[in-house]
């Protein structure tokens, strides 16, 4: 990525263009641009669930931007109460695959196979655990960032 600076604003590109107009004149295939004033872009890493990238500027030779944290407008406990209604949602879709062995064991006295029964268990237990991990997270920048990996 590339971007020059004109009349004091940063204009990037993905890269440098094939044809650059300015006041002197058009001229074609301008090489890596450096002479009209190109230079390198460089993006610093950036975890955008709670991070962001402030607005581009000149450091040293090269353009970049500065790394900020974002505000997480929520409050723990709402954070918190959306990760948990997000595992739920979770345990119940994978709860929903073996759901049909459960109504026919009610409707028509079937018994459910134990193997059916120890994966309902193990997914409850692990959403019960996970839940508990949840619960204990004290910070919101935490909770923005626990994946629930069930």
């Amino acid at each position: 990525m590339k971007a020059i600076e004109i009349n004091g604003e940063i204009k990037t590109y993905g890269s440098v263009p094939k044809k650059w107009k300015d006041s002197t004149g058009t001229y074609f295939n301008i090489g890596d641009g450096a002479a009209f004033g190109f230079k390198d872009v460089v993006t610093p890493a950036c975890n955008y669930l709670i991070e962001e990238l402030s607005e581009i500027k000149l450091v040293g030779d090269v353009y970049t931007y500065d790394v900020i944290e974002k505000p997480i407008k929520e409050t723990l406990a709402e954070l918190k109460s959306d990760k948990i209604n997000s595992l739920k949602f979770n345990v119940g879709k994978r709860l929903s695959v073996t759901d049909w062995y459960i109504i026919r064991n009610a409707d028509t006295g079937t018994e459910v196979p134990q193997s059916i029964k120890d994966e309902r268990l193990d997914i409850r237990t692990k959403g019960d655990s996970i839940e508990a991990e949840i619960k204990s997270l004290k910070s919101k920048k935490d909770l923005v960032l626990f994946e629930i990996n069930l």
